[in-house]
């Protein structure tokens, strides 16, 4: 599993992320972003508690 990053926190690097549970489990209804380099921080989650993981790079 990839690290798990806070929303607020500048992202390791850009790509598609995905919202995550506290300790990396699937949420329902997850929402997913692209962060661009010049994107920064990361954005609120829908829920306290969750967290931002990465799975893969940006899509074209």
């Amino acid at each position: 599993m990839s690290s798990l990053q806070k929303p607020g926190e500048i992202p390791a690097k850009p790509g598609e992320y995905i919202e995550r549970g506290p300790r990396g489990g699937k949420v329902p209804a997850a929402r997913e972003v692209t962060i661009d380099p010049e994107d920064k921080p990361l954005p609120p989650t829908q829920e306290p508690g969750r967290k931002w993981e990465r799975i893969g790079p940006p899509k074209s």
